[in-house]
């Protein structure tokens, strides 16, 4: 189970799953009975490893537990809370909702925060954040991240395409090791709130944060989702994995709900809950709804300019939305 520096109660009533069923396993999926895993000193040489296929790659292979994890641990030692934003399906403005969580956080001069974006594919936060041209500089102690603002750090694997175009075609093991580098090169300094911005669904990226940062701990999950079924059902499926995993889930984020007229400030629904949307879904699963964020157009003219709308536009309902999350979130954590 990951150690919270501030216990939080269970988020439901349905029981964490081992994280070994989940996490990648030390014993590969063809291998016999009694196995002893692949970094054992016993690799490809036990009585149990005749006649099994991987037995001439696990004796040749490096031994032992990941060298990298006490840098990680280190480097993570300055950073007082992490928290990962996940949602099951793209499209529902996590990475939009990262940042608006970032901006208000960093709203506080006192407060250290940070952005890591391992949207390895996809990475939009550069943009977002206003940092569309800045690159990684590197020194003795690591690499620096870009700043936004004095106290808003980021780090993205966008700082380090040639352009904005440049697709990023990697599989698994590249990502890993980016991300491994995220965490223990980059000098963050004191943060305290490392906020995650995730791609969607439950992959390589989500199973190597949670890996990477099993010992140093996650403070908790925020699901991201709209209020229309097809996003509530991936979007189960994410708290399904965050149990398995043993990552607590701060509470559920309804984004695009509804939409509010910058002139009369009216709100209607454009993507109608016809399941009841967040709110209805988070009551049956036992998980906190933190607050609903109207869809706002001035939120996406922000976003393409880089600007903060909680700046921009402070009457706006959404920012609203955005400050009583923010609230409820350190609430929760015991940060009040």
């Amino acid at each position: 189970m990951i150690a919270l520096q501030h216990p939080l109660p269970p988020p439901s009533p349905i029981p964490l799953g081992p994280t070994s069923t989940v996490l990648p396993s030390h014993v590969p999926d063809n291998a016999p009975e009694h196995c002893p895993g692949v970094e054992s000193t016993q690799a490809g040489k036990a009585d149990a490893c005749e006649g099994c296929p991987n037995q001439s790659v696990c004796a040749e292979g490096p031994k032992g537990p990941d060298p990298d994890l006490p840098l990680i641990r280190e480097r993570m030692k300055s950073v007082k809370r992490k928290i990962l934003v996940l949602s099951g399906k793209g499209g529902v403005g996590k990475s939009t909702f990262t940042a608006g969580l970032t901006w208000a956080l960093a709203a506080d001069e006192e407060c250290q925060t940070g952005i890591m974006d391992i949207d390895i594919c996809g990475p939009s936060i550069p943009l977002l954040m206003g940092l569309s041209s800045s690159t990684v500089h590197t020194s003795s102690s690591g690499w620096s991240p870009a700043y936004a603002l004095d106290n808003l750090a980021v780090m993205s694997i966008g700082f380090l395409l040639p352009s904005n175009s440049d697709a990023v075609i990697w599989r698994g093991p590249k990502k890993n090791g980016l991300i491994k580098q995220f965490l223990k090169d980059v000098e963050w300094g004191d943060l305290d709130y490392m906020i995650v911005d995730t791609p969607p669904g439950t992959s390589d990226e989500h199973l190597s944060i949670v890996q990477y940062l099993k010992e140093t701990g996650i403070d908790g999950a925020v699901l991201v989702t709209t209020p229309q079924e097809v996003a509530l059902q991936d979007v189960r499926k994410e708290i399904d994995f965050c149990r398995k995993v043993g990552i607590p889930i701060l509470g559920l984020v309804e984004n695009m709900s509804g939409f509010v007229c910058p002139k009369c400030k009216n709100e209607n629904e454009i993507f109608a809950p016809t399941t009841g949307g967040a709110q209805a879904m988070g009551k049956e699963l036992g998980i906190e709804l933190l607050g609903k964020v109207p869809l706002d157009p001035r939120i996406g003219m922000t976003c393409d300019q880089g600007m903060s709308f909680l700046d921009e536009f402070p009457d706006s309902p959404a920012t609203t939305a955005y400050l009583d999350i923010v609230q409820r979130i350190r609430e929760i954590l015991g940060d009040e």
